[in-house]
């Protein structure tokens, strides 16, 4: 009887690692999570990056400060001001001076 009881344990510990792999599948097709880091804009997924879904959630501070980090470290082109002209855009050909 007792190999019985072990049986069930193990049948529902599997069944409870099962519904959250479930969960964790359906959260990341429906948006609610993020593990690919395909929103990180380096083109591939960086080795950590599974690192940072799980900071997102038990270390909000780091996770932050790791965004903030790659916010700094990006160089956005610059916005164009009303006295610039059309940079020949209509002609096709687009010059950014940096």
């Amino acid at each position: 009887m007792p190999t019985y009881a072990v049986a069930v344990d193990w049948l529902i510990f599997g069944g409870i690692v099962v519904v959250l792999v479930l969960l964790g599948v359906l959260a990341q097709y429906k948006g609610w999570i993020d593990l690919s880091a395909k929103n990180s804009g380096k083109g591939r997924a960086m080795g950590g990056a599974g690192m940072m879904a799980v900071d997102e959630v038990f270390h909000p501070t780091a996770y932050e400060a790791r965004l903030d980090q790659d916010r700094q470290t990006s160089m956005p082109a610059p916005a164009p001001v009303a006295g610039d002209g059309d940079r020949d855009v209509y002609k096709g050909n687009v010059k950014i001076e940096l």
